[in-house]
């Protein structure tokens, strides 16, 4: 970096990101970037061009992002006609096709074929050519839309929303409270359950045995069904161990409010859990859905079991290092390609205290398109509102069923790769039982010729899917962007979002093959050679040789970087982040939309106190209380009280020299370990203001839920009083972790 640059001049994105240019004036139908979001939108026009950019060529795709109120996908049925698509590459029908021949003719906007309109789609054309209903039809005015599938596009009958449970029941379940917690949120949800009255619902139960139970309508209470032999998993009972919630609801509930009773007394340490879910997908496999297991011990009884590894410490810097953070038995990878085939998404809700081997369990969800929850070291009476908050948004948002995703592009360029959470099927075609607004997929993109003619190259998502209502459709998102021959053009229209996306979600990957220093010097490496290539663009022009310069796109580039080089799953080496924690994140970290992934990497920091202390408040001034601050340590004042939010918790700096009033108000004992001291509210106005602060910051963003950790300043340290908070509060300091100490 420039000896004479002032790192209080550096750009942070503390008043928000970059929005991405999507060049609006000339393509204004494409579709919002919450959608479909390149890493430049503009693409290169050769091969050479490519190879000066450095950075990703491609896009993340979000195919059911949450909009706006007022900004939903419309909705089309073609009754009559059926969907209009090109013979030709099977591209839908979109705003940048044209018609011609009068109407009786429309050419494809990816392969230019001429195709014929059908006879009760036809419309004539006005003098500039546009057709005279283009009012009336949104899939020819809308970057987005959403059509309502016929009979030819089902293999089989739309499949209803289907919940399976497995869950540990073992000594460490039932003594941390997460089984109790499991069976409250499940009871809760229940009436908010997607797809009624069509909902299914099923359960096993799991320790050295596997348990079943019916849970026919007619029984007055469930009955359970025991099979000790777990060499040799079987059904016990053909039907009624998946039942329809609105028939079976008197049981299922009796079975949830007796569930953690059944179990209170057992001294079971063991985890059957390989035949379990072996017994799961045996039950699940003629419908599909969504499997949900919850496990709080490692694997220890038959087919699937794990053993202790990542103990050795010398293993960290040698070639050896990344066979820890990849699947231990291939068992687990053949599990998730039998339940992608039958339509079954597994999410996984870790919780033990002591190694659980994510690395091999999370192959489940990645290959199943579902996703990985990690509390570890689980105590109902301190986790259990992040646990109820986040299951019940994984049970009562609303999720595409049996989904197949394809992303199709102009002549000239192709995607290579893709990253993320799926089975892929072919080589454009992504396999996602279940998909939802909370998950994107990442992918590369490349020239094909050595020289492209084309003058705009377009890009359509296609996600085909079953509503939880039983109705097949497809979301179609369609945009356009320009080829351009000039370096800079791709450098100014850069998107950092979609950027940092793909090169988080290459970098994790690396790590599965490569040490983790070399993941981070290829993040580095790009970004350098990136910068370097745009200063040596300009620098002569503006005299501006051995300063940094950047262009406005990608001021937050080196930022993010240093941050994704700090993240839990690529950081530093053994004594930085326990393994389970690594591939945790590292799982969770591929799947999220481009916003919540940049407040993770780079978090908000803002100044509590003197928002607290104040005597009177008017009704906007929370509004503006969110003012955030760099982070670094000379934003941190002894007298203060600070939050740190990155999404996933919270964590509350004190200062050292903080009034003990305001720490007595809000319950803080300084004598205490900080560790397991929880947030409650008091009944005084700077306690109801602190919650009330949080709650806010929480209805940001839904998805996550953030606990409150309590961090005190001692001696000019961010001392957290655990190796835990440490990660959780040094990692994301614009320093080097010696600098922080």
């Amino acid at each position: 970096m420039d000896s004479v640059l002032d790192s209080k001049a550096l750009p942070r994105p503390l008043k928000g990101d970059v929005e991405p240019t999507i060049h609006w004036d000339i393509y204004p139908m494409n579709c919002d970037p919450r959608y479909l979001q390149l890493t430049t939108s503009c693409i290169p026009n050769s091969q050479s061009l490519l190879s000066r950019w450095h950075l990703p060529l491609g896009a993340v795709v979000c195919p059911l992002a949450e909009a706006p109120v007022g900004e939903e996908v419309p909705i089309v049925n073609f009754v009559s006609t059926g969907i209009i698509r090109c013979r030709r590459c099977r591209t839908y029908v979109n705003p940048y096709v044209t018609f011609t021949d009068g109407g009786r003719k429309w050419r494809c906007n990816i392969c230019a074929f001429l195709n014929d309109v059908p006879g009760d789609y036809f419309a004539h054309l006005d003098a500039t050519g546009r057709r005279i209903d283009l009012d009336q039809r949104p899939e020819l005015t809308k970057g987005s839309v959403e059509f309502v599938a016929p009979t030819e596009y089902m293999a089989r009958p739309p499949m209803p929303p289907l919940y399976f449970f497995l869950i540990d029941v073992s000594i460490s379940s039932v003594r941390s409270g997460m089984l109790g917690a499991v069976a409250e949120t499940i009871k809760s949800c229940l009436d908010d359950l997607p797809g009624f009255p069509r909902t299914q619902i099923g359960f096993i139960t799991f320790d050295s045995m596997i348990h079943f139970y019916n849970m026919k309508s007619t029984l007055t209470q469930p009955q359970m069904m025991v099979v000790s032999d777990v060499d040799d998993v079987f059904v016990p009972l053909p039907d009624d161990l998946l039942v329809n919630l609105s028939e079976s609801r008197r049981v299922v509930e009796t079975f949830l409010d007796s569930l953690p009773s059944m179990f209170q007394d057992t001294m079971n340490v063991e985890s059957a859990f390989g035949p379990a879910l072996k017994a799961a997908f045996m039950v699940m496999n003629k419908l599909g859905g969504k499997l949900m297991i919850f496990l709080n011990t490692l694997p220890s009884l038959g087919v699937g079991r794990l053993r202790l590894r990542g103990s050795d410490t010398h293993v960290y810097g040698t070639d050896k290092e990344q066979a820890l953070r990849v699947a231990e038995d291939t068992f687990y990878k053949q599990m998730a390609a039998d339940f992608t085939k039958y339509q079954i998404a597994v999410n996984i809700y870790a919780f033990s205290d002591k190694y659980t081997d994510i690395a091999s369990l999370g192959t489940i969800s990645k290959y199943s398109g579902g996703q990985v929850y990690y509390y570890p070291s689980f105590l109902s009476a301190v986790h259990q509102d992040k646990l109820k908050h986040e299951f019940a948004r994984d049970l009562t948002r609303e999720t595409a069923w049996e989904a197949l995703l394809r992303i199709r592009c102009g002549k000239g360029v192709r995607f290579t790769s893709y990253h993320g959470n799926f089975m892929q099927r072919s080589t454009d075609l992504l396999a996602l039982p279940a998909v939802d607004c909370d998950k994107a997929f990442a992918m590369q993109l490349c020239l094909e010729e050595t020289l492209l003619t084309i003058q705009t190259v377009y890009f359509q998502v296609a996600l085909l899917y079953t509503s939880s209502s039983g109705e097949r459709r497809i979301r179609v998102h369609t945009a356009a962007a320009p080829v351009v021959a000039d370096l800079g053009e791709m450098y100014r229209h850069a998107d950092t979002g979609a950027i940092v996306s793909l090169i988080c979600r290459i970098a994790i990957e690396k790590t599965l093959n490569s040490k983790l220093e070399d993941a981070r010097n290829a993040v580095q490496l790009r970004i350098v050679k990136a910068l370097r290539e745009y200063r040596n663009l300009y620098a002569v022009q503006h005299r501006l040789a051995g300063r940094i310069i950047y262009p406005e796109s990608l001021k937050y580039l080196p930022l993010y970087g240093l941050s994704l080089c700090k993240s839990i799953p690529l950081c530093g080496g053994n004594a930085d982040a326990l393994l389970d924690d690594r591939c945790a994140v590292g799982s969770t970290m591929m799947i999220l939309p481009i916003k919540r992934l940049l407040k993770l990497l780079y978090p908000s920091l803002v100044r509590i106190d003197t928002y607290l202390l104040k005597a009177s408040l008017k009704d906007d001034e929370l509004e503006e209380i969110g003012e955030r601050l760099p982070l670094t340590l000379q934003s941190l004042d002894s007298r203060g009280l600070y939050v740190f939010d990155d999404g996933f918790r919270f964590v509350i700096w004190i200062g050292r020299l903080l009034s003990s009033d305001i720490a007595k108000n809000l319950n803080i004992d300084f004598a205490a370990d900080l560790s397991k001291v929880n947030l409650f509210e008091s009944e005084n106005e700077m306690s109801k203001r602190l919650v009330r602060l949080l709650k806010k910051f929480r209805e940001s963003d839904p998805s996550y839920y953030q606990l409150c950790y309590f961090v005190r300043q001692v001696d000019h340290a961010i001392a957290p009083p655990s190796p835990e908070k440490c990660i959780i509060c040094r990692r994301y300091f614009e320093h080097k972790y010696e600098q922080a100490r």
